[in-house]
């Protein structure tokens, strides 16, 4: 079975991105389409990195873990808030201090805002950062407008039906991606 890691970027007190990747998670795993984890960036709390990963004399035992669950991971999805049209620091430090454990990684983005574009504006300036390291991002994307009413804490949708019909076509296009690169390996 694939393993899926979901990376909830938000180092925020009271962030609402996190409730999409706790959707995320449970919908993976109750639907059997994959194991899931959430990378938590909250919870690393990583310090500003000077260096890549690769480059660093002696990394923290957080920081290799973190690269650790990424490499593992079959495909992983995104999810960002949208801070003024932009992703936050902390996922920009956390993708640019690793390298080679995003070499041809499927990854898929779903971006959140209290807003009602759900955080579109970020995708472009994210896509061109994963592109730059040659991730591999998935052609679907999962924008949630307004998510303080969209996901309650535990990350329950108010449209369950609704959000998991859409989930299932953004599932189903990172799952294909990882098929697809396994594959080609």
């Amino acid at each position: 079975m694939n393993h899926i890691a979901i990376i909830s970027s938000s180092v925020r007190t009271g962030r609402n991105s996190h409730r999409v990747a706790l959707f995320f998670k449970n919908y993976l795993i109750e639907n059997n389409l994959a194991t899931a984890e959430i990378i938590d960036l909250h919870e690393y709390q990583f310090p500003l990195f000077d260096e890549r990963l690769r480059l660093q004399p002696d990394p923290s035992p957080a920081l290799l873990d973190y690269a650790a669950r990424v490499t593992k991971a079959d495909g992983i999805i995104i999810v960002t808030p949208e801070y003024n049209g932009g992703y936050p620091a902390s996922l920009k430090n956390a993708i640019d201090v690793l390298y080679k454990e995003w070499y041809k990684k499927p990854i898929a983005i779903s971006t959140a805002s209290d807003g009602v574009f759900g955080g579109t504006q970020v995708i472009t300036s994210l896509q061109w950062s994963l592109w730059k390291i040659r991730a591999w991002t998935v052609p679907a994307m999962f924008p949630v407008p307004k998510v303080q009413e969209a996901y309650d804490i535990n990350g329950v949708p108010a449209d369950k039906a609704g959000v998991e019909k859409r989930a299932a076509v953004f599932v189903g296009e990172l799952m294909w991606c990882v098929e697809a690169n396994r594959r080609m390996a």
